[in-house]
């Protein structure tokens, strides 16, 4: 934890409660839900507008008025607004991360401390953030420019990346999963308990 950042909190008039943090909750664990759930589907739906040929004909069946450029514009701005919102996420994680305290005596089940945990959490959320925006930048080229007459607005390339980006966010946020399940960190309901108090009648 910060002692100097905790003191400049406390000049604004913020306290630091019991998860260690001047707010109630985390707001990065809720962040990192649209940042994933945001760019999943935006790939997802890439993957519709390509293979239109094969899901037109469920679509057809099941009266839902669909286009390829419709399942194009969902991907886009899809990605897009996940890109965007994962930089207000990673803001707010290394923020918490700098008023963490991780346990220093315990491991994950993966095998690796709480500190180690945290670093390679935190790096892998920049890696992270700049491979999406990077990818973003290459799904806008391929909409407005490059593939701009073409009936299938992104190329394969792209939807493997996209696949592969997904197996990174799987992996990046399980050690963010560990880090507040396992270890604790800005944890309310753990940290109650480790001073006693019942989360249920506290958080009312």
């Amino acid at each position: 934890m910060n002692p100097q950042l905790i003191e400049q909190l406390k000049q604004l008039g913020l306290d630091v409660g019991v998860n260690g943090l001047p707010y109630r909750f985390p707001v990065h664990p809720n962040l990192v839900h649209f940042t994933l759930g945001l760019f999943i589907i935006g790939i997802i739906f890439d993957f519709l507008g390509t293979l239109f040929f094969l899901d037109h004909p469920i679509l057809k069946f099941l009266a839902i008025p669909a286009s390829r450029s419709n399942l194009y514009d969902v991907g886009w701005y899809n990605v897009v607004a996940g890109t965007v919102i994962s930089f207000f996420t990673v803001a707010f994680g290394f923020f918490e991360m700098l008023l963490a305290e991780p346990p220093t005596q315990m491991q994950s089940v993966w095998g690796l401390g709480a500190g180690s945990t945290m670093v390679l959490h935190g790096v892998g959320g920049v890696l992270l953030l700049t491979m999406m925006f990077a990818m973003t930048v290459w799904r806008g080229y391929q909409r407005f420019s490059w593939r701009k007459n073409n009936p299938t607005q992104v190329d394969w390339k792209y939807l493997v990346m996209g696949v592969l980006l997904m197996g990174f966010m799987f992996v990046h946020g399980t050690l963010g999963a560990q880090l507040g399940a396992e270890f604790g960190v800005h944890n309310t309901a753990a940290n109650l308990i480790q001073l006693g108090k019942n989360p249920n009648q506290v958080l009312k």
